[in-house]
């Protein structure tokens, strides 16, 4: 299955303060917010959401098509994002700015607070999917991962022109886009990605109910941290995916990039939902892991463990044949 991730790709500047952002907030005085957090650790590490997505299910042995725009610094990371198995064919490179950058906090209870610069993602709209798509040979699957604003409508437009399927993963960028935009993103989406918060601000966002919402896409996945994934479908009852626990989390970020990689693995494998979403769980819980979202290499014994600790030994077995090639 050839599937295109399509989204930001960015570097990251990952900081860690050691107390509580909720220790510094005062109730009453929200309104003029001017804090600076003292970080005990910075660590620059390899980032932007569609890359993230990209890199995991090269790892498991695809060869997705990674689809975004960067500036001229990026030789670097496209000679490792192709030693993961990724195809950087589709990206492209911006004479005038930077590659994006993505400057992250997290504190003693794992809360984030972030700032995103996009660069030469601005550029993304100039991207043709149509032309990638015709130089790929076809595509399966788009995912239109957060990205430039009008370049998420106009790859979604293109998808739904051709009739190739894509996922919908407005994610951050649902504070930036209008209720126009956002209808348009995921109406006929075959797969929709949001967090519990994210799945609030869509239906305040869209104005539709959580009902109309899967009249529109055909599976709604929502991940809920600690409290694992729930898989909703039009006229069917919720299916809850518990999570994989974390023996010692280490950085959040990427998590949810790497559940996605674990999840869309699975489906373009032929999996059965519950099956791909218990892959994305124990992905992401290697990425919550490690230090950074792209600082890891899975290996088969350790998902497939993972697997059969948190979901059960005919889950691991199910999955074992697939997992086989994977380092």
């Amino acid at each position: 299955m050839r599937i295109a991730v399509t989204g930001s790709i960015a570097t990251d500047h990952l900081m860690v303060f050691p107390g509580r952002f909720a220790d510094q907030l005062i109730a009453d005085r929200l309104d003029k917010v001017s804090l600076s957090f003292l970080a005990d650790d910075l660590v620059v590490r390899h980032g932007g959401v569609a890359a993230n997505i990209a890199f995991g299910l090269g790892r498991l042995g695809l060869r997705p098509l990674l689809v975004g725009a960067v500036g001229r610094d990026f030789t670097e990371y496209r000679a490792r994002l192709e030693e993961a198995g990724v195809d950087t064919a589709g990206v492209r490179v911006s004479d005038t700015r930077h590659t994006a950058r993505f400057v992250c906090t997290t504190d003693a209870d794992q809360n984030q607070i972030a700032t995103f610069y996009a660069g030469a993602m601005a550029e993304a709209r100039e991207i043709d999917l149509g032309t990638v798509r015709r130089e790929a040979g076809g595509l399966d699957l788009v995912v239109v991962a957060p990205d430039d604003p009008e370049a998420m409508v106009r790859h979604t437009l293109d998808c739904r022109r051709s009739g190739t399927p894509f996922a919908a993963d407005p994610s951050q960028q649902l504070a930036r886009l209008d209720r126009d935009q956002v209808r348009r993103l995921v109406d006929g989406a075959r797969y929709l990605f949001t967090n519990e918060y994210e799945a609030a601000l869509l239906r305040d966002r869209t104005g539709w109910t959580e009902r109309r919402i899967l009249g529109r896409v055909g599976t709604w996945i929502t991940t809920r941290g600690g409290d694992g994934v729930v898989i909703r479908r039009c006229g069917e009852q919720p299916l809850t995916v518990p999570a994989v626990p974390a023996a010692a989390p280490v950085d959040p970020t990427g998590v949810g990039d790497a559940f996605r990689a674990g999840f869309l693995a699975g489906t373009s494998w032929g999996w059965p939902l519950q099956r791909a979403a218990q892959l994305g769980c124990a992905l992401a819980t290697v990425v919550l892991e490690s230090d950074g979202p792209q600082e890891y290499r899975p290996d088969a014994v350790d998902l497939l463990l993972r697997i059969d600790d948190a979901h059960g030994s005919a889950a691991a077995r199910e999955i074992t044949p697939r997992l086989a090639g994977v380092a």
